[in-house]
């Protein structure tokens, strides 16, 4: 049963090796890196919350929970140039991040897709800085 869990958790890990969640530490240690932070919020959470410095502004699901793929993609070519660039998304508690990371990692095949797990709301637990 042991090595049966630890070929799982292998599997797992190699399986999601291009989507990984970090938290507010290792998110600022990528800020100072100078790594791309993408917040995928809606513009009502920016102004609740304000936006963790650097962040770009890039909404994918509308309040109403439409999207425009394509559009996003158009958007997210601007500011990340290749499929191998790490960038880091955020969103309020994660659930969006995953939904778009799995997409652009395993259909898109990008390489360095990160999340902020568990959102903004992390962030701001530890009283970290956001801006407006």
């Amino acid at each position: 049963m042991k090595k049966l869990l630890i070929i799982l958790s292998l599997f797992i890990s190699y399986a999601y090796a291009d989507f990984i969640g970090i938290n507010p530490s290792q998110l600022q240690t990528k800020i100072d890196e100078k790594v791309k932070i993408i917040d995928i919020r809606t513009p009502i959470e920016w102004k609740e919350t304000g936006l963790i410095p650097t962040s770009k502004k890039m909404m994918f699901f509308a309040p109403d929970g439409s999207y425009d793929i394509q559009a996003w993609l158009d958007q997210l070519a601007t500011v990340i140039k290749d499929q191998n660039e790490a960038f880091v998304l955020v969103c309020r508690h994660g659930n969006r991040t995953g939904v778009v990371g799995e997409f652009l990692s395993k259909q898109l095949k990008f390489k360095n897709v990160f999340h902020l797990e568990h959102g903004i709301v992390t962030w701001l637990k530890e009283n970290r800085k956001t801006v407006n």
